[in-house]
């Protein structure tokens, strides 16, 4: 029955790392002011729309169908 206290106490010690990670991470999402995340979101729209405009195999259609 020992084998099984190990077992439980690294299931513990995971669920704590789990956690210690997602609050890191909420923490370093957190402090992006507005203007960051705007500007960081921009720079993703013009990469997408840069990489869509080089012809990335779609014939200019924005996929809506036609009436």
């Amino acid at each position: 029955m020992r084998w099984w206290k190990i077992v439980g106490l690294a299931g513990v010690a995971g669920v704590a790392a789990t956690g210690a990670v997602v609050v890191r991470a909420e923490r370093r999402r957190r402090s992006y002011t507005p203007e960051e995340i705007r500007a960081r979101l921009r720079a993703r729209l013009e990469e997408i729309e840069e990489t869509s405009a080089t012809g990335s195999g779609t014939d200019g259609h924005s996929g809506a169908a036609e009436a």
